[in-house]
C-alpha cells in the first residue's frame, strides 16, 4: 500500500472513537442554534403537525447518514474520499465544493445566531444596544469575533478537539433543555401549545415544511463518513449515529418550537424571524447563563461543520493537510457570516440557503449510496481511490454519468418543488434522491452492459 493511501484511509486498528463519543458527536451536532431555528420555523405548520414532520422526513434523511456511515467504516475514507469512486477523482471536486460551501454556510448561521447571543449579553452586562437597534452594529461584531476565536479552539487538534468539545458539550446542553422545558411550562400548558392556531398568512405547506427538515438533516448526511471511519465498531458508526443525530433533532428543534409557540401564546404575536434561540431566551428571562450555554452549543455544532468543510477542502488539495484546511474554512466562515447583516433579513438569507442545499445534496448523496450498495455490490478499491490512472479514473478522471445524474436532480428538483401535489404532501427533496438514484443506476448499467 502506497504512502498516499495510507493516510488516505483510516485502517481499524488505528481508531480510536467509540459508540458514546459517535453518540455525542451527533446529539451535538444537532443540539445547536440552527436547529432550535428550525423548530421556531415549523412553527409554521401548527405544533402536532411540525412535529410528525420533524419525525418523519428527520428520520428518513438518517437513514442515508447511516448508510454513509458505514461505507466510511468499512472504508476508512471520508465522504468526499468515497465521492471519488462514484464521480472520478476529477469529479469528486464537484461534490467536495458543494460540501465545502454548504458547511461554511452552516457554520456563518450558526455563527451568526451566537453573535447574537453575545449582542445580547453585552446588553445585560454592560447595556450595549442590541442587533437592529441603534448602535447595535459594534456587538454583532464583537460576537463574530469572539465566536471565530472560539472555533479555532475547538478545531486546533483536528478530531480529538472535535471530541472533547462533544464531550463536555452534550453534558451542558443536556442541563439547559431541561431548564428551559421547566420555563417554557410555567408559561404555558402543553394544551395551549397543541392548541394553537398559526395566522393563515404565516402558514406553511406541508410539503414545503418536509424540504425544509430535509435540507437541514442531509446537510449532516454528507459528513457522515468523516466521522465513522474513526468508529471502532460498525454500530457505531450506522445504529448509533442514526440515533445520536435523530434524538439531537428532535431534542432541540422541539424545544425550539415549544419555546416559539409558548411566545406566540403569550403575546399573542407569531413572527418567525423572532424564532432564534437568544431573542426567545431573553423573551423567557432565561438570562446570561442561557445565552453562554447557546454560544457553547454553537461552538460545539461548528466543530462539526469546520471538520467536514476542511475534510472537502483537503479532497480538492491533496498536499493540503486537515489542519491547515480547518484553519482556512474557519477564516472563511467568519467572512461569510457578514452577509445576513448585509441582506437585511436573516431569515431571508436562511431560506435562500435552505432551498441551495435541498437542490445541491440529494442527488450527490443518492449516486454516492447507489453506487457503493448497488453498482459496486460494497466492494471498493480504496488503493485506486488515489490512482491517477485506475479504477475510478473514468473519462479524464470524471464519471460524466455522476456529473449528468446530478444536473438532472438539481434542475427536477426546482421542477418537482413546484408540483401542487407534492407541495401538499411530502415535498420535492425526497421524490428527486429516488429518481436520482435511479437514473445513475440506469446510466451505469447501462454501461456495464456496452463492456
Amino acid at each position: 500500500m502506497s504512502k498516499q493511501t495510507e493516510t488516505f484511509n483510516i485502517p481499524l486498528a488505528k481508531r480510536r472513537t467509540t459508540s458514546w463519543d459517535m453518540f455525542a458527536t451527533w446529539v451535538g451536532a444537532n443540539a445547536n442554534n440552527g436547529t432550535w431555528y428550525i423548530g421556531g420555523v415549523m412553527a409554521a405548520c401548527g405544533f402536532l403537525t411540525a412535529t410528525k414532520i420533524l419525525v418523519l422526513s428527520s428520520a428518513v434523511a438518517y437513514v442515508c447518514l447511516a448508510l454513509i456511515g458505514y461505507i466510511g467504516f468499512q472504508t476508512g475514507v471520508s465522504t468526499m474520499g468515497i465521492a471519488r469512486a462514484s464521480f472520478g477523482l476529477r469529479g469528486s471536486f464537484l461534490p467536495s465544493i458543494i460540501n465545502f460551501t454548504q458547511f461554511i454556510g452552516w457554520t456563518a448561521v450558526n455563527t451568526f445566531i451566537a453573535a447574537t447571543s453575545v449582542s445580547y449579553l453585552l446588553h445585560d452586562l454592560l447595556g450595549w444596544p442590541l442587533w437592529g437597534q441603534t448602535g447595535g452594529l459594534k456587538g454583532m461584531l464583537l460576537g463574530i469575533v469572539v465566536m471565530s476565536i472560539l472555533h479555532i479552539i475547538s478545531i486546533a487538534s483536528g478530531s480529538r478537539s472535535v471530541q472533547l468539545i462533544e464531550r463536555l458539550g452534550i453534558i451542558l446542553v443536556f442541563i439547559f433543555v431541561i431548564w428551559e422545558s421547566i420555563i417554557v411550562f410555567q408559561h404555558v400548558s402543553l394544551a395551549q401549545i397543541i392548541n394553537w392556531q398559526v395566522p393563515a398568512k404565516l402558514k406553511s405547506t406541508t410539503g414545503s415544511a418536509i424540504d425544509t427538515v430535509a435540507a437541514f438533516n442531509l446537510a449532516w448526511v454528507t459528513a457522515a463518513a468523516d466521522f465513522s471511519r474513526f468508529s471502532r465498531k460498525k454500530s457505531a458508526a450506522t445504529t448509533v449515529s442514526f440515533a445520536g443525530a435523530l434524538v439531537g433533532v428532535l431534542w432541540f428543534a422541539l424545544i425550539g418550537l415549544v419555546s416559539t409557540i409558548s411566545i406566540a401564546v403569550s403575546s399573542g404575536t407569531y413572527d418567525p424571524n423572532n424564532s432564534d434561540p437568544s431573542s426567545i431566551a431573553s423573551r423567557l428571562g432565561l438570562g446570561v447563563l442561557a445565552l453562554l450555554v447557546i454560544i457553547l452549543t454553537s461552538m460545539t455544532a461548528n466543530a462539526v461543520n469546520l471538520m467536514a468543510a476542511g475534510s472537502a477542502l483537503a479532497n480538492i488539495f491533496s498536499k493540503l493537510k486537515l489542519k491547515y484546511a480547518l484553519w482556512i474554512v474557519a477564516g472563511l466562515a467568519t467572512l461569510v457570516t457578514f452577509i445576513p447583516m448585509i441582506l437585511g433579513s436573516f431569515l431571508a438569507a436562511f431560506t435562500a440557503f435552505l432551498d441551495y442545499i435541498g437542490m445541491v445534496l440529494g442527488p450527490i448523496i443518492s449516486i454516492i449510496i447507489v453506487d457503493y450498495f448497488f453498482c459496486a455490490k460494497q466492494q471498493y478499491k480504496i488503493a485506486e481511490l488515489t490512482n491517477n490512472q485506475g479504477k475510478y479514473w473514468y473519462i479524464k478522471g470524471v464519471n460524466w454519468a455522476a456529473v449528468i445524474t446530478w444536473v438532472l436532480g438539481a434542475g427536477g428538483f426546482f421542477i418537482l418543488q413546484k408540483a401542487a401535489f407534492l407541495q401538499t404532501t411530502i415535498g420535492a427533496t425526497y421524490p428527486d434522491m429516488l429518481l436520482s438514484g435511479l437514473v445513475y443506476w440506469l446510466i451505469m448499467h447501462l454501461k456495464q452492459k456496452e463492456k
